[in-house]
């Protein structure tokens, strides 16, 4: 989280030359290949059919991955300057670089199951992250690493749904990032067609969301909200997703609503 990352893009997009609190020079190695991979791209483009054009879901396409990737690995940063252990790869005796690659990974994969179905997408993520994977991975590791590695992976997308409690807190890392994206109706709350519901109301309410190294915990998560509809999306989906992820202590979230006209809520925090 250098001062370069935070001025240029308020830690927004992960910058490889930052000065990071972890080391990060095999996530550099492996990042650019991944993001060219063209499997791994008409995944995410493919994914949105079911999501969007048949069930009417906002964005879980290549932008929608882009930003939650962005933000696990913000909030892995902010989480590792605060002093925070992770567990993942390191019980499987892998490096501390490994977690960077775990989280990278699992956030570029985690909705791919989207194109079998949206519901109970994260379990048909798994066969299919566990085939990219296999093909992917030995560009960079071993056989044995291989299987340590995509281990991980796979828990993490599996985790990134409410029915499984992360075990890890990269797996975690994975599940909080995912409800980050919420701005301007890109959350992951469906939308009504045309319609006024809540849904609708609160997916638009989110103006944006900023990561930051916080005074009473590692992580402070600011959300600006344009009316109160808001709260919907921040207490269903954010406070939802924090609670089990492993983090709850480890992250404050603080929303405001910055209509001055409209004072129903002005301030929330979780």
């Amino acid at each position: 989280m250098a001062d370069s990352e935070e001025t240029i893009n308020g830690g927004r997009v992960y910058d490889p030359d930052a000065d990071h609190a972890f080391p990060d020079e095999k996530l550099n190695e492996i990042l650019p290949v991944l993001l060219e991979d063209e499997e791994v791209t008409t995944l995410l483009e493919a994914q949105n059919v079911n999501a969007v054009t048949r069930k009417g879901y906002n964005d879980h396409g290549p932008k929608h991955i882009e930003i939650v990737r962005n933000r696990a690995l913000r909030l892995y940063d902010l989480l590792k300057r605060g002093g925070c252990e992770f567990n993942g790869a390191a019980d499987h005796g892998l490096d501390e670089a490994d977690e960077a690659v775990i989280i990278a990974l699992a956030a570029q994969l985690h909705d791919i199951g989207h194109i079998v179905h949206r519901d109970n997408h994260a379990y048909y993520s798994i066969p299919l992250a566990s085939d990219v994977l296999d093909r992917f991975l030995p560009q960079f590791y071993d056989l044995a690493d291989t299987v340590r590695i995509k281990a991980e992976v796979l828990h993490a997308i599996l985790c990134h749904h409410r029915e499984e409690d992360p075990l890890t807190l990269e797996a975690g890392v994975i599940r909080v990032a995912d409800a980050l994206d919420m701005e301007h109706g890109r959350s992951r709350i469906p939308y009504e067609k045309g319609g006024r519901g809540i849904n609708t109301l609160s997916s638009q309410a989110i103006s944006n969301v900023s990561l930051k190294e916080g005074d009473e915990s590692p992580v402070l998560v600011e959300i600006e909200m344009v009316n109160a509809a808001g709260v919907y999306q921040v207490d269903n989906l954010l406070k939802a997703k924090l609670d089990g992820s492993g983090l709850e202590g480890h992250v404050r979230i603080v929303a405001v609503n910055t209509r001055s006209e409209e004072q129903l809520v002005e301030r929330i925090e979780l």
